[in-house]
């Protein structure tokens, strides 16, 4: 059988995109390496943030609230809960360029965040310990993804739609035509008119494949569940939080459904073999006191540390997004690196890709600074 579009891999971004193409009645056929959800994948860990006033930069912020209401539009259709309304805070210093870059961002959409002191966010959330000199901008309309949930419900409802899902079959080839393209894998041959390449942390294996060097780094880093009071850091009245420090950056969630309170730190990491399974987490002792020092810090009413879990960033230099058509061939398509910032916009971006795919653009949005022709190094 002869496909519209191929996927290549089928994880948050690959999954969305299968869906938003098989709901315009496209012959879709996705293809992974492993089952999505899965521990490879950037949905791995249960919980994901999802933040409007970006502090990354205003070119996020279209796209974030257009991925909330697609968000939204999935938790209709979903049978788990997809989405938590906890709201978040964005914590640092008065002068940080992230907090500075929430609060522009926050004025130039009308975003519903309010800018509180160190003293209103230890008085409203007594589980925090907020330096005086630190100030918050409290974002309402955000809140926490759950994450692998969210995977289960595009694939339920691509497959629903009559996308056909290739899962455990890792790509041995691509070949890319002047109207088509052929994919080898371990399960047979695959030919469709046009290709979205969607491979997550092994983009540069895959990437190779269609002609395409990038300047991609895997990292390795980790985030932990702590013992909590439920009546300090509950989802019902605690919010997802980021805390841009001088040198460091953290994130969290409340705890959600009594998992717990989950802490990681977003910088740093450590290089990662992709030939190997990333190290267990506790191999190197700044995986536990990197977290556990931020708690003790600012979440001093955190209890024990209880478990934690290594996860991989695909870094690109300027840890900012690819989305964007092969330079050479309009009918091929590629989102990656997305840094360890990415999940929240899959819903976008899987839409974004099926416009590229079908050469429409119903999301209409401005995907210029994710353009390849920044890097230096793409060659073809």
């Amino acid at each position: 059988m002869d496909y519209e579009v191929i996927i290549v891999g089928a994880g948050s971004m690959g999954m969305a995109a299968g869906y938003y193409l098989a709901k315009q009645g496209k012959r879709v056929l996705l293809i992974d390496a492993h089952d999505p959800p899965h521990a490879e994948g950037s949905h791995h860990g249960e919980t994901r943030i999802i933040r409007h006033a970006y502090g990354e930069g205003e070119s996020y912020v279209a796209m974030a609230l257009r991925s909330q209401i697609l968000w939204n539009e999935l938790q209709e259709l979903a049978d788990e809960e997809i989405f938590v309304n906890t709201g978040v805070i964005n914590i640092g210093p008065s002068d940080s360029a992230f907090i500075q870059n929430v609060i522009g961002s926050a004025k130039t959409f009308s975003l519903n965040v309010k800018q509180l002191t160190a003293e209103e966010i230890n008085k409203r959330w007594p589980g925090f310990r907020v330096p005086k000199d630190y100030i918050g901008c409290h974002e309402l309309d955000s809140g926490v993804l759950l994450s692998e949930n969210c995977i289960r419900a595009f694939k339920k409802q691509a497959l629903k739609h009559g996308a056909v899902l290739q899962t455990n079959t890792p790509v041995r080839s691509i070949s890319i035509f002047e109207n088509s393209v052929r994919i080898e894998t371990e399960k047979g041959s695959f030919t469709g008119d046009s290709l979205i390449v969607t491979p997550g942390a092994a983009a540069r294996k895959i990437l190779p494949m269609i002609g395409m060097e990038l300047p991609l780094q895997e990292m390795r880093t980790t985030f932990s569940w702590f013992e909590t009071d439920e009546q300090l850091y509950h989802s019902s009245n605690f919010p997802a939080f980021c805390f841009d420090l001088p040198d460091e950056m953290y994130y969290g969630f409340p705890s959600i459904h009594q998992a717990g309170v989950k802490i990681g730190r977003h910088d740093g990491g450590r290089p990662r073999d992709m030939q190997k399974p990333p190290e267990e987490f506790g191999t190197y002792v700044q995986d536990k006191e990197d977290v556990a020092g931020f708690a003790e810090r600012f979440m001093p009413s955190v209890g024990a540390h209880r478990l934690g879990k290594p996860c991989t960033y695909t870094n690109t230099p300027d840890e900012d997004f690819i989305i964007d058509k092969h330079p050479d061939h309009n009918h091929v398509a590629l989102a990656c690196g997305f840094s360890g910032h990415g999940f929240k916009f899959s819903s976008v971006v899987g839409e974004i890709l099926s416009d590229l795919a079908t050469n429409e653009r119903q999301a209409k949005l401005d995907i210029r600074p994710f353009a390849l022709k920044r890097f230096a190094e793409v060659s073809s």
